[in-house]
C-alpha cells in the first residue's frame, strides 16, 4: 500500500483564498507555505464565522484496516469471490472483484489556536460480474462500504451477499428489451437512486454556488421548491457510514442540516468561509480530498426523506412508466439543473405491475422541476450500501445517498427501443 503525509496552510481575505501544501513537514516548509499565503492579503477584513462548540463525539472505529487484514489475506478472498461467481452460474462469463481501504489521521490547527483531530477509517468491496448467452454479453455490479475495518466483509455472509447481487443484476439485464422513449412516470427504488438526488439537486444546495448565484436554487431561501411531503436533508453524523465524519476538514463537527423542509428550501451546506460571507453558520460541510486541497462546501450523506406511501402502492398507482432500481454514471449543470442520468438496472411498468426488465434508459431532466413532479413518496427509506465518491472541482470526497421509492410524473425517459 502507499502512505501519504504533509500540510495544507490556508488564509482568507474576504472572498480570496491563500492556500499552499507540502509533503514535507519540516519547519522550512512550512515557513514558505506561510510567505506563500501572504500574498493573499488585500487589507480586507471581515469577520471569521463562530468558533464551533468542542465535541469527544466519534462516529467511527479509529481501528486501521490496512494492517488488520494482510496482501495474502485479500488475495485469498478475491479468489473466493471468483470462484465462487462461477460456481452459481455456467454463463458467468468474467468476474471482477477489488477491495480497497484507507486510513486518515487528521489534525486541524485553527486560526483562534484550537486544534482538532480525527481518525478516518474507510473500506470497500467492490463486484463485478460479465454474463453471457451467445453473442450477448452483459455485466451486473454490486459494492459496499463504509468507515469500518475489513472485518465487516470479509465474512462469507457478507461478500456472498454482493456477489448474488452482481450476478442477478447481470442475469437480469442478459434477458432485458431495448427501453422505451419518451414521457413517462417514473419510480426511483430506495437506497442508492438517491444518487439522482444528490447530483442533479445536492450541488445546488451548496453555499459557495448560492452565495456567487451560479446555482438554480440561489436566491429562493423561504420559498416553495418541491412538492408538498419532500423534505431533504444532508447527515454527517450516522455512524460508520461512508459520508459521515466526526468533524469536517476546518475543525466544525458535523450535524444533520434540514435542506428542503416539506417542500420549501430552508438551508444550504456551509464551510466556514461562506457562511461568514452569507452571515450564517457554519454546518460542517467543509470537505476536502487531502492536506493538497482547499476545504470547500460538500455533500456527506444526503437524503430524502421517508413519507407514508408502500413501496406496492406507488408501482400499483402507475399506468405505464419506468422503475429504476440502479443507476451508472450521468452529468450535471450546476447552473441550470439540466441532467442525464443512465440507468443500469430497470423495468417497465405496465397497469401497476413491474414487467420485463429494460436496456439502455435514461431520465433526462431539471432538478428543481423534477422536485416538483414528486408525487408520491414511499416509506422505506434506505441508504446506499457505501460506495459513493463526489467530485467537485477536480477533488473527490466519499459520500452516502439515501431515499424511500419515488414516483416522479411525468420525466422524459431516452431509450434505444426502435
Amino acid at each position: 500500500f502507499d502512505t501519504a503525509q504533509g500540510f495544507g496552510l490556508r488564509a482568507i481575505s474576504g472572498e480570496t483564498i491563500g492556500y499552499a501544501h507540502a509533503s514535507d513537514l519540516s519547519e522550512e516548509a512550512m515557513e514558505r507555505a506561510a510567505e506563500t499565503v501572504q500574498a493573499v492579503r488585500s487589507g480586507k477584513g471581515g469577520t471569521m464565522a463562530e468558533p464551533p462548540v468542542g465535541t469527544n463525539r466519534s462516529l467511527y472505529t479509529d481501528e486501521n484496516p490496512l494492517g488488520a487484514f494482510s496482501f495474502e489475506d485479500k488475495v485469498k478472498l478475491l479468489g473466493k469471490i471468483d470462484a465462487y461467481a462461477r460456481s452459481k452460474d455456467p454463463l458467468v462469463k468474467q468476474v471482477s472483484a477489488s477491495i480497497a481501504g484507507e486510513w486518515q489521521a487528521v489534525q486541524i490547527i485553527r486560526g483562534d489556536g484550537k486544534r482538532v483531530a480525527d481518525i478516518r477509517p474507510l473500506v470497500r468491496l467492490n463486484v463485478s460480474v460479465v454474463v453471457g448467452k451467445g453473442d450477448r454479453m452483459e455485466n451486473g455490479s454490486y459494492g459496499a462500504g463504509g468507515r469500518v475495518g475489513f472485518a465487516t466483509f470479509v465474512e462469507p455472509d457478507a461478500w456472498q451477499y454482493q456477489v448474488d447481487e452482481a450476478l442477478r443484476q447481470a442475469l437480469v439485464n442478459l434477458d432485458s428489451i431495448p427501453a422505451p422513449a419518451g414521457e413517462m412516470d417514473v419510480v426511483l427504488g430506495p437506497g442508492w437512486p438517491g444518487i439522482l438526488l444528490h447530483e442533479a439537486i445536492g450541488h445546488g444546495l451548496e453555499g459557495d454556488f448560492n452565495r456567487k448565484k451560479t446555482s438554480a436554487f440561489a436566491g429562493l431561501m423561504g420559498y416553495k421548491v418541491a412538492a408538498e411531503g419532500v423534505t431533504v436533508i444532508d447527515d454527517g453524523t450516522i455512524a460508520d457510514r461512508r459520508g459521515s465524519l466526526s468533524v469536517d476538514d476546518e475543525g466544525t463537527p458535523t450535524g444533520c442540516t434540514t435542506l428542503i423542509e416539506n417542500g420549501k428550501l430552508v438551508g444550504y451546506m456551509q464551510d466556514r468561509q461562506n457562511a461568514r460571507l452569507m452571515g450564517v453558520r457554519p454546518t460542517g460541510n467543509g470537505r476536502r480530498q487531502s492536506y493538497a486541497h482547499a476545504p470547500m462546501p460538500r455533500m456527506t450523506n444526503t437524503c430524502m426523506l421517508a413519507g407514508d406511501r408502500e413501496h406496492e402502492e406507488i408501482i400499483a398507482s402507475v399506468d405505464k412508466g419506468i422503475y429504476a432500481v440502479n443507476f451508472g454514471g450521468g452529468q450535471v449543470d450546476i447552473t441550470s439543473g439540466k441532467f442525464v442520468f443512465s440507468c443500469t438496472e430497470a423495468y417497465m411498468i405496465e397497469k401497476g405491475k413491474v414487467g420485463a426488465p429494460v436496456k439502455g434508459a435514461t431520465l433526462i431532466g431539471n432538478g428543481p422541476d423534477v422536485l416538483t413532479r414528486v408525487s408520491m413518496i414511499g416509506n422505506n427509506m434506505e441508504m446506499d450500501p457505501g460506495i459513493g465518491t463526489c467530485g467537485k472541482e477536480g477533488q473527490g470526497v466519499p459520500v452516502g445517498v439515501g431515499q424511500p421509492t419515488v414516483r416522479i410524473d411525468g420525466l422524459t425517459v431516452g431509450g434505444t427501443a426502435a
